[in-house]
């Protein structure tokens, strides 16, 4: 199984709870298709380089997971669907790109915690 990483850009007009739902019912069709997910993060409400459908806001998640490549046609398409998804983006992850992320959540970049060692 090849690993992911995908973004999803909501419509601003959901609430909290809505955009909540919405990422819970993609989420559910990547595990129910034999999808392991490896991470998520809620990025919340963001200001977009550029307007989308006249937005200039939007709520940002990102999921990484581990899933068979046909996957990945059917979860896009859940997207294009959806009316309430204003952008998405799916890619591969090569080994150096998983790596990179594995020391990224286990905290090997953060510079506070760096300089807090070095002072002690």
């Amino acid at each position: 199984m090849q690993q992911y990483e995908s973004v999803i850009i909501l419509t601003p007009l959901l609430s909290e709870e809505a955009a909540q739902e919405v990422v819970a019912k993609f989420k559910n069709i990547l595990t129910e298709s034999g999808a392991e997910i490896v991470a998520e993060d809620n990025w919340g409400l963001k200001k977009l380089a550029y307007p989308i459908q006249k937005k200039t806001t939007g709520f940002y998640h990102l999921t990484e997971f581990k899933a068979p490549g046909e996957l990945i046609k059917k979860l896009e398409l859940e997207y294009k669907r959806d009316e309430r998804v204003m952008r998405f983006l799916t890619i591969a992850l090569e080994k150096h790109a998983v790596a990179y992320n594995e020391k990224k959540r286990s905290g090997a970049f953060n510079k506070k915690a760096k300089t807090e060692e070095v002072a002690n």
